[in-house]
């Protein structure tokens, strides 16, 4: 994974503080691939409960993880029980690492 541990910590901690202990959170995407370069941080959230303001909270965890991070893309997917599954959900859930 082309993040270091200090940064899934950030992620891990900024995600829990933003949606609560009862979410997990995933990395997807290329940051998951040694081989590639570059890329954005794709994050998937995911939670056993309905998640409310899915929306607000995922742009509140952008902004915060850049300010933590440094400015580089982010993108936050939010998968609840109410969430109508697509394609990328199921490919997040089945290539993501869990931090």
């Amino acid at each position: 994974m082309r993040l270091s541990r200090n940064a899934q910590d950030i992620i891990r901690r900024t995600t829990t503080e933003v949606f609560g202990p009862d979410v997990s959170v995933s990395v997807f995407g290329s940051r998951v691939d040694d081989a590639a370069r570059g890329g954005d941080i794709d994050l998937l959230v995911e939670s056993d409960r309905r998640i409310a303001d899915k929306e607000r909270k995922a742009l509140k965890l952008v902004a915060r993880l850049q300010l933590r991070l440094g400015d580089q893309p982010i993108d936050v997917l939010v998968l609840d029980p109410e969430t109508p599954r697509r394609p990328i959900h199921e490919e997040a859930s089945r290539t993501g690492v869990r931090l």
